[in-house]
C-alpha cells in the first residue's frame, strides 16, 4: 500500500496503533490528535488519504469530512466509528466521506479501505493530469503517449527523419504504423512534397505494378489515357507502402528493380521515368521468417530494412492507454460539439486492464461506442463492451503444491516461451530477442515440441549430444 495517509484522531494510543499498522503495509503516515492541526497540515501537504475518527472532542469526523471536501475537493476520506453511531458514518458518507470502518477495527478490512481509496485518488489525479494534457497541448501527428516504449520510437525518429534512408516500421495491426509514417514525413526535409500511400494488400496484384509504376495509353482495356503511379507522384516527398509483406514474388522483383535504378517503367510504355521518393514500408508479419520460407526476397528485404521502427502493442504501453483515452474523448467532443469530459475510476481500471488485441484502433473504436452510450458526463463502466467489462487479467505463473504436481524443467520451459509468443502476437524474432535466444534455435525448439521430440540429449561432459541435433 503505497500511500500517503493523513490519520485523525483524538487519542494518542490509537493514532499510534493505528500508525504501526498501516506503516507495515507501507503506508506513509502523518498522525494528528488535533482534528485544526491536520487541516491546516492538509494545506501545506499532498495526502492520498485522509483517515479520520468519527467521534473526536474538538471537531467531529462528519465535520472534518465536509472540511476536507471544501478545500481539497477528491480526496478520499475514511471514517472510522463504533457500531452504535452506523447512522452517523452514513451521514459522513452523505458530506463527502468515501468509506467507513467500524469499531474494532479489523486491520485486514481497514487495509482494504485505505487501499481503494489511495488507488481511487490516484487515478483521479492521474486522470486530471492526462485532461490538463491533452487541452493544454495539440497532437496533430495523432502519436499520443508517453510511455518508455513511445519515446523510443519518438527518439528513432528524430535520429532518421532527416536522412533519405529507407524506412520498415514493423508493428501488428491497429499499433498506428500509418501514423508513424506520416509523422516521419513531417519531420523530414521532404515534408512540403507529397505524402502518398497505398496498402499493398487492398489491391489486387494484376493492378499493383500499374498503381505504382503507372500506364501507357492503351496498355490495357480502359488505359484510355497515360497515368503516373505513385512512384512519381511521390517525387520530392514520400511514398509509403503498407503492407508489403503481402506483396506477390513477381511484384518483388520489380519493385527491387525500381528501388536499385531509381526508376520505373509504366505498363505498356518503352520508356522508363525517373522518381525521387523515400520509402517507407510498413508490415505486421515477420518478414524474417518470411525470407526463411521463401515468401519474401532476401535482396528486397535488405533494400527496405535499412532502418527499421517497432511500434508497440497497446498491451505493451498499458500507461499510455488513459492518455489515448483522454484523446480520443477530447476528439469527439471537438466533432460532436458536446460528450463526456472523462471516465470515471472504475471504467479507467477496466481500460487499463484490458489487453488491447485490436491496439489503438480498437481502443478507439471503444471510446466512440462508450460517447455513444454515455448517460453522464463521464464514461462509466456500464457504457463499455461487455468484453471489456468482463475481462480478468491472466498472469502465467509455474506453482506446485504437491509434489505429483512438478513439472520437468524442459515443460516449465515450454509453457514459459508459449506464453511469450502469445503476448507478441506470434512473432518469433521478437520472441527471440525477449527470451535471449536466436531465432533458429527458437524454431527448433517450436519445432520439437510440435512433434512431441524432447531437448537434445546430453553427452557425459554435460555438452549437446551432435546427433540429436540432427
Amino acid at each position: 500500500m503505497e500511500a500517503r495517509v493523513l490519520l485523525i484522531d483524538d487519542e494518542k494510543d490509537v493514532c499510534d496503533l493505528l500508525t504501526e499498522a498501516l506503516e507495515e503495509q507501507s503506508a506513509t503516515v502523518v498522525a494528528c490528535t488535533s482534528a485544526k492541526t491536520a487541516l491546516e497540515r492538509l494545506q501545506q501537504e499532498d495526502f492520498d488519504v485522509v483517515l479520520t475518527d468519527l467521534s473526536m472532542a474538538e471537531m467531529n469526523g462528519t465535520e472534518v469530512c465536509e472540511r476536507v471536501a471544501g478545500t481539497r475537493p477528491g480526496l478520499p476520506v475514511v471514517v472510522v466509528t463504533g457500531q452504535g453511531t452506523l447512522e452517523t458514518a452514513i451521514a459522513a458518507i452523505r458530506v463527502g466521506a468515501y468509506d467507513f470502518v467500524t469499531k474494532p477495527i479489523d486491520p485486514k478490512l481497514l487495509f482494504l479501505a485505505v487501499g481503494r481509496a489511495a488507488q481511487h485518488h490516484k487515478l483521479n489525479v492521474e486522470l486530471k493530469r492526462l485532461r490538463e494534457a491533452v487541452d493544454a497541448a495539440s497532437t496533430p501527428s495523432g502519436m499520443v503517449g508517453s510511455s518508455r516504449a513511445m519515446r523510443r520510437v519518438h527518439e528513432t525518429m528524430a535520429r532518421v527523419a532527416e536522412g533519405d534512408a529507407s524506412v520498415l516500421i514493423h508493428g501488428e495491426t491497429g499499433t498506428g504504423k500509418e501514423l508513424v509514417a506520416k509523422r516521419l514525413h513531417a519531420m523530414s526535409g521532404r515534408r512540403d512534397g507529397p505524402f502518398v500511400a497505398i496498402n499493398c494488400a487492398a489491391v489486387p496484384a494484376a493492378l499493383l505494378e500499374s498503381e505504382l509504376f503507372g500506364h501507357a495509353r492503351g496498355a490495357f482495356t480502359d488505359a484510355k489515357s497515360e497515368r503516373a503511379g505513385l512512384f512519381v507522384q511521390a517525387n520530392g516527398g514520400t511514398l509509403f507502402l503498407d503492407e508489403v509483406g503481402e506483396m506477390p514474388l513477381p511484384m518483388q522483383v520489380k519493385l527491387l528493380r525500381a528501388l536499385q535504378e531509381r526508376k520505373v517503367r509504366p505498363v505498356g510504355a518503352m520508356n522508363e521515368v525517373a522518381f525521387d521518393a523515400r520509402l517507407v514500408t510498413a508490415t505486421n508479419r515477420d518478414l524474417e521468417e518470411e525470407v526463411e520460407e521463401k515468401r519474401f526476397r532476401e535482396d528486397l528485404f535488405y533494400r527496405i530494412h535499412v532502418v527499421r521502427i517497432d511500434v508497440p502493442p497497446l498491451r505493451e504501453r498499458s500507461s499510455d492507454v488513459l492518455e489515448l483515452v483522454q484523446h480520443f474523448l477530447a476528439r469527439q467532443a471537438e466533432r460532436n460539439g458536446k460528450g463526456p469530459r472523462g471516465v470515471s475510476t472504475e471504467a479507467a481500471q477496466k481500460l487499463v486492464a484490458y489487453r488491447w488485441p485490436g491496439n489503438v484502433r480498437e481502443l478507439e473504436n471503444c471510446i466512440e461506442r462508450a460517447v455513444a452510450f454515455a448517460r453522464y458526463d463521464e464514461i462509466t463502466v456500464e457504457d463499455l463492451p461487455e468484453k471489456i467489462r468482463a475481462y480478468r487479467a491472466d498472469h502465467f505463473a509455474v506453482t506446485a503444491n504437491e509434489a505429483a504436481e512438478i513439472v520437468s524443467l524442459a515443460e516449465v520451459e515450454r509453457r514459459y516461451v508459449e506464453r511469450v509468443l502469445s503476448l507478441l502476437g506470434g512473432n518469433k524474432s521478437r520472441a527471440a530477442e525477449v527470451l535471449g535466444i536466436d531465432r533458429r534455435t527458437l524454431h527448433r525448439k517450436i519445432e520439437r515440441w510440435e512433434h512431441g521430440e524432447d531437448e537434445p540429449t546430453a553427452t557425459p561432459d554435460g555438452t549437446s549430444d551432435p546427433a540429436a541435433l540432427s
